[in-house]
């Protein structure tokens, strides 16, 4: 499988899987759907598996430009930021081993075009920092900027901890497709967990900590309910769902949903788990499926 085939199934098998709270082939936002993040992960497989020759920056810059031009939306900016250095750990190393050098040696030229990046996606409810803001020009590193947003962003927290929670997240999804061949529930289950241990960041921008912390309380009791197995209670889980939705969708769990995407990404990188084809994710997406 190449590069770009691991990158756009990764996004696809994250997309499909009908999470709580988040977009999938049932459900969408008033300005998102199912189809933008189909549309979206092709879009960037290209650019960031040509990460190689162009550099991290201006990898991750042509792939914001890229998504911008097929879907006209911020779809998947949060995606590209993690996928990004894992993509250029060379294909001979392990990812944990080729990680912590690559994110060391960040330029402030990568910083520029990644601050040019997320400019162009206009992600919203950032807010302002009291240093290397991203209305100025960076004066640092990539490393060095993300650092200073990784008290208060889950992504940022990755670049300066060695994708520490996507590692741990993709031990518990080997672990989860070791009970079961459902690729979708370990999906949905690690996706509880993870909002269970590592509240959601997005939840926490739009609507305060408190609210993401109650989240997170939720997706213990519902970790909590389902003990060992990967099926967590359907009723449960729907209750969840419109938790979530609620309040205008001011509760997506958006952080979680890119942290699940680079999970699989990784995952599929390592060669640790088999994964459906394009078609086959495709199909799932049209079926029936319920918590």
């Amino acid at each position: 499988m190449t590069l770009a085939e691991q990158i756009e199934l990764a996004c696809l098998m994250e997309a499909t899987a009908r999470k709580p709270g988040n977009v999938h082939p049932a459900a969408s936002f008033d300005d998102l759907s199912y189809d933008d993040f189909v549309r979206a992960a092709h879009a960037i497989a290209d650019p960031l598996s040509a990460i190689q020759n162009h550099g991290l920056g201006r990898a991750i810059y042509n792939s914001v430009q890229a998504t911008r031009d097929t879907t006209g939306t911020n779809v998947n900016l949060g995606i590209i930021l993690l996928f990004a250095p894992l993509a250029v750990v060379m294909e001979s190393d392990r990812l944990e081993d080729g990680l912590p050098s690559v994110l060391k040696r960040t330029t402030v030229e990568d910083a520029e075009q990644v601050y040019a990046a997320i400019s162009l996606a206009q992600p919203g409810g950032l807010g302002k920092a009291a240093k290397q803001d991203l209305s100025e020009r960076p004066t640092v590193t990539l490393y060095q900027a993300m650092s200073l947003a990784a008290d208060r962003d889950r992504i940022a927290e990755q670049y300066v901890s060695d994708f520490k929670l996507v590692f741990a997240a993709r031990q518990k999804l080997c672990e989860l497709l070791t009970r079961s061949s459902d690729w979708e529930s370990a999906v949905v289950w690690l996706h509880v967990w993870i909002m269970s241990c590592w509240p959601d960041t997005l939840i926490a921008r739009k609507c305060g900590w408190a609210i993401a912390e109650q989240a997170s309380l939720k997706a213990r009791m519902l970790i909590d309910h389902a003990g060992v197995g990967t099926k967590l209670d359907p009723g449960g889980l729907g209750e969840f769902d419109a938790w979530l939705r609620a309040d205008g969708h001011r509760r997506n769990p958006g952080t979680t949903a890119d942290l699940i995407a680079a999970t699989l990404f990784a995952a599929l990188r390592d060669g640790l788990i088999d994964s459906p084809t394009r078609e086959q994710i495709i199909q799932s997406a049209k079926s029936e499926w319920k918590f």
